[in-house]
């Protein structure tokens, strides 16, 4: 009984902010002295604090107010991704308090090596966050790949090249730390610290794709915790072999190194393209690629695909992405930093929590300040002259290091032709998968997240009429597709929040240990 009237009174105090103890006791029903003896065992523990004497009424003596405390417990949020490492503290009145990343090649790399990077990562900010006077009393793990959530093993991270790894035996660290999907806990992320809309699908994109559906403010996990794998979604059954072992999934058209490497191929021509958003064959203008007329019947990415070297050369670009990762690791970690957009400032944040809302604010209407540098402006631009793409992409032609999605941003900025039309053609095949997930769930709103964030200038309008030509004889309007504001680190601090609610859920728990 004890243990649930604590989880109700410091919900109740979560809620409202601050609160007087006359007011919990309305608000929960329970007796005066209850809810003061509850109040000094959380004041105790670290979790509530008083701030200050009001007067509820006209008369009376005045209450105290009760709010969260932020300066004794706090969350560990932490990231495995396919080409970086992120940590991330954040109090219990869900203040970030610290956030690392760290760039490093994770593909192929034995998991144990790989958590002991993590590890040591974690250690250094954990003893930082001591430091500050925090105590870190539990930490969740996001990794890029279906988890069980009752063992921690990841099943298959195909981009990572792990299948079957018990990453929860694994880990050491001085407190509880839990393994779980990365797209859920952007979703998540995105619930706590983002938007706070009540229904969405959140789509992160990474070198991977994935989604976390949110339904009336609860994430949705699927009969086996495995929903959400929208970057296997097919978009084209004749595209290239993913590494998920099927072909033409999203994240060969959509995905950071399929949008990397496609910036660097020949462009296709707007009026093709428009030709796809009404799903209509082309007849001419065929992708720069030099698509055969014989295959104009074809899906038109599908058509692409069995090119010659078309396909060559976007396998290529992935393989060659993954074996010299000198440039695709860093590609990867600079979109976590590029320049001079709002997801850049996000990472070099003071370390306070208006300063850090503020930037994480300021991305949207940001983004959409721009008018002079969206896709519009580069439109304007004659198509270049169609050409076969090589079979193969030489390595002086792979992005240099350091460049990756803030390279892109440069080029898009400055109207590059490949860049747009690398956009338009990643735009158009997340709008083909999302079209099959609103059939299929039925959100309220779609919110992009991840690299699509900082692209969401030349991806926004091509992602909604691509699901408006596909949806619009089912429904008399698509769901609103929006930025989210986290970006990239919503999901680091997606996991920190789970810590977060499993506190507010159960403080009797942590009082007693």
């Amino acid at each position: 009984m004890r243990a649930r009237n604590l989880a109700l009174v410091l919900g109740a105090v979560g809620a409202r902010g601050s609160v007087t103890r006359a007011a919990l006791a309305e608000m929960t029903g329970l007796t005066k002295t209850t809810v003061s003896k509850l109040v000094g065992d959380l004041i105790e523990g670290g979790l509530v604090v008083e701030t200050g004497a009001v007067r509820d009424g006209e008369r009376g003596r005045p209450g105290v107010e009760i709010r969260i405390s932020g300066q004794h417990v706090a969350a560990l949020g932490l990231e495995i991704n396919v080409d970086y490492l992120a940590v991330c503290v954040v109090d219990l009145a869900r203040t970030v308090r610290l956030r690392r990343t760290q760039a490093v090649d994770n593909r192929a790399a034995p998991p144990v090596d790989v958590i002991a990077q993590l590890g040591d990562l974690a250690a250094a900010v954990v003893d930082e966050a001591v430091e500050k006077g925090l105590r870190v009393v539990g930490g969740v793990l996001a990794v890029p790949g279906p988890v069980d959530m009752t063992s921690g093993v990841v099943h298959n991270a195909p981009n990572l090249g792990w299948r079957d790894v018990p990453l929860a035996s694994l880990l050491r660290f001085p407190f509880p730390v839990r393994v779980e999907n990365e797209a859920n806990l952007a979703a998540l992320g995105e619930l706590w610290f983002g938007s706070g809309l009540p229904d969405f699908l959140h789509v992160s994109g990474e070198i991977g794709i994935g989604a976390g559906l949110v339904v009336r403010g609860r994430l949705f996990r699927g009969a086996h915790g495995f929903a959400g794998e929208l970057g296997h979604v097919v978009v084209s059954p004749a595209g290239p072999p993913c590494r998920c072992g099927g072909r033409g999934c999203l994240e060969q058209y959509a995905g950071q190194d399929a949008l990397l490497t496609a910036a660097r191929a020949a462009p296709f021509r707007r009026a093709a393209l428009d030709r796809r958003v009404a799903d209509t064959p082309p007849t001419s203008g065929y992708l720069s690629a030099g698509i055969p007329q014989k295959n104009a019947a074809e899906t038109p990415v599908a058509a692409q695909e069995k090119t010659p070297g078309s396909s060559g050369a976007t396998q290529a670009g992935a393989t060659q992405a993954g074996a010299t990762q000198a440039g695709a690791t860093q590609a990867g970690a600079t979109h976590r930093r590029p320049a001079e957009t709002p997801v850049a400032g996000q990472k070099d944040a003071p370390e306070t929590p208006g300063a850090a809302q503020e930037k994480m604010a300021e991305t949207p209407g940001a983004i959409h300040k721009r008018p002079a540098e969206t896709p519009g402006a580069a439109q304007e631009k004659p198509a270049e002259t169609p050409g076969a793409v090589s079979a193969t992409i030489p390595l002086e032609m792979l992005l240099p290091a350091q460049q990756g999605v803030s390279w892109m941003l440069s080029r898009l900025r400055e109207g590059d032709e490949k860049a747009r039309a690398a956009c338009e053609r990643a735009a158009w095949a997340l709008g083909v998968a999302l079209s099959s997930a609103v059939n299929l769930v039925d959100p309220d709103a779609i919110v992009l997240g991840g690299i699509y964030a900082p692209l969401f200038p030349w991806i926004g309008h091509m992602v909604t009429d691509t699901m408006k030509a596909r949806l619009g004889q089912m429904r008399g309007a698509v769901p609103p597709v929006v930025v989210s504001r986290l970006g990239a680190e919503a999901a680091a601090l997606g996991a920190a929040g789970q810590v977060i609610e499993q506190v507010m859920a159960d403080p009797a728990a942590l009082l007693h240990s």
